[in-house]
């Protein structure tokens, strides 16, 4: 009896929970035949979208259509009616590299995102996933051998650097795109490796564009937190006044008199900054960079305003993508972020491919690795099927270039900055 009840009582839980696992049971296809012998117009398909007639409108928008509208409401219905595909070819084929272990929940999510962005296209496709453990050079070597034995040509890679740097160095002659890593931080000239990681390093840029004397960095012990930390406070205290020439090889002139750095490295499990911040003049009038996750970033913020620094004595607030999230508006109160700048390049939106993710539970909007994601099957769908991209994003020396938009946090939304 004792078995029995535990039993019923474990049920719900058995019912709700959530696999990570990717069903190899296709998912079921519906076909909208025509039988009208008539023609039908761009006025006769407003007429059958106005009447809910969706079945008749998709049995005649077989085909992308000139009226933008039109043509996002037969988008949007492929993608919530898995619609067969009008165009049948076994040629577009995709695969997936992921180290589960090393990217945790951006394994379910950017296989979201591409799954997502197929949907939408209207065209049989093949998309298949292929798991390692780690990203050691064996591993890879093992993965991307059964890849192409299986047929794949294009590889989407979310990769930490030190996978992507051991792909470099077996420089497969498959196209393997990278939606985690940006080409500055790994040395290749391979034509078939492509990247699609966001660049920190111009966004700090753009950022420090703002800052002034003192820069006071907030940063942890993260390999991007320490890498930025000393990325922005050598672009911040050294320059060449001698030469504007990028190319030129003169040692920077040192302004230490003149530009001033205090860094500050959080630990972890720090919640309190009172010995950083109570009474502290040395920053006084400084501007500060914040290189730490989004929750870190709302504790250092409502501390800034809780010991009168952020409300009196700092000019400005300054962090890059890290956190462009609109967990931010909700985490921290408007005083705390009225002078907050933040760098973002998801600066191209597809209202469609937004809604397809949405109804996978997945974010394109403000998370840039699915993003990304999206840009670079978006970037090989394009390639295999000659059709037009949906991001015109420019890419040079196989990396993405995303544009940098300076943004505030204001009080429900994030504004431009000017």
């Amino acid at each position: 009896m004792k078995n029995i009840l535990l039993l019923l009582l474990f049920l719900p839980a058995i019912s709700f929970s959530k696999s990570f696992l990717i069903s190899n049971i296709p998912i079921p296809k519906v076909y909208v035949q025509n039988l009208d012998p008539y023609p039908c117009d761009e006025k006769c398909l407003e007429d059958y979208l106005n009447n809910n007639k969706i079945f008749s409108f998709l049995s005649y928008a077989n085909k992308k259509l000139s009226n933008t509208k039109l043509d996002d409401v037969r988008m949007m219905h492929i993608s919530i009616l898995n619609l067969g595909s009008n165009i049948f070819s076994s040629k577009l084929k995709i695969a997936l590299l992921l180290p589960y272990n090393k990217i945790g929940k951006y394994a379910a999510s950017t296989t979201n995102a591409s799954l997502a962005y197929l949907m939408t296209r209207n065209h049989s496709f093949k998309l298949k996933s292929y798991k390692i453990q780690n990203e050691n050079i064996q591993e890879i070597e093992d993965a991307i051998k059964q890849i192409k034995n299986d047929g794949f040509s294009y590889i989407i890679a979310p990769v930490t650097q030190i996978g992507a740097e051991n792909i470099s160095i077996i420089n497969p002659s498959l196209n393997i795109y990278f939606p985690t890593i940006n080409k500055k931080d790994i040395n290749t000239t391979s034509q078939t490796l492509y990247f699609g990681g966001i660049d920190y390093k111009a966004q700090s840029d753009k950022l420090l564009e703002k800052a002034v004397s003192p820069l006071v960095i907030f940063y942890d012990k993260s390999v991007i937190g320490k890498k930025l930390a000393s990325y922005e406070e050598d672009k911040f205290k050294y320059t060449d006044i001698n030469n504007t020439d990028s190319n030129d090889t003169e040692p920077a002139t040192i302004l230490d008199d003149v530009k001033q750095v205090i860094k500050f490295s959080i630990p972890r499990r720090t919640t309190n900054l009172e010995k950083y911040l109570k009474d502290n003049t040395d920053i006084n009038g400084s501007s500060c960079f914040i290189n730490t996750p989004i929750v870190k970033t709302g504790m250092i913020m409502s501390q800034l305003t809780l010991y009168d620094t952020n409300t009196t004595e700092i000019t400005n607030v300054l962090s890059t993508q890290i956190n462009y999230d609109p967990l931010l508006l909700s985490m921290t109160q408007y005083i705390d972020r009225k002078n907050m700048i933040i760098a973002n390049s998801i600066t191209k939106q597809n209202n469609i491919l937004i809604e397809s993710n949405a109804l996978l539970n997945n974010d394109i909007v403000y998370d840039w690795i699915n993003y990304t994601t999206t840009v670079g099957i978006d970037y090989f769908y394009s390639i295999i099927t000659s059709q037009t991209r949906e991001y015109d994003i420019d890419i040079k020396d196989n990396q993405m270039q995303y544009e940098i938009e300076l943004l505030k946090p204001s009080y429900s939304k994030f504004v431009p900055l000017d």
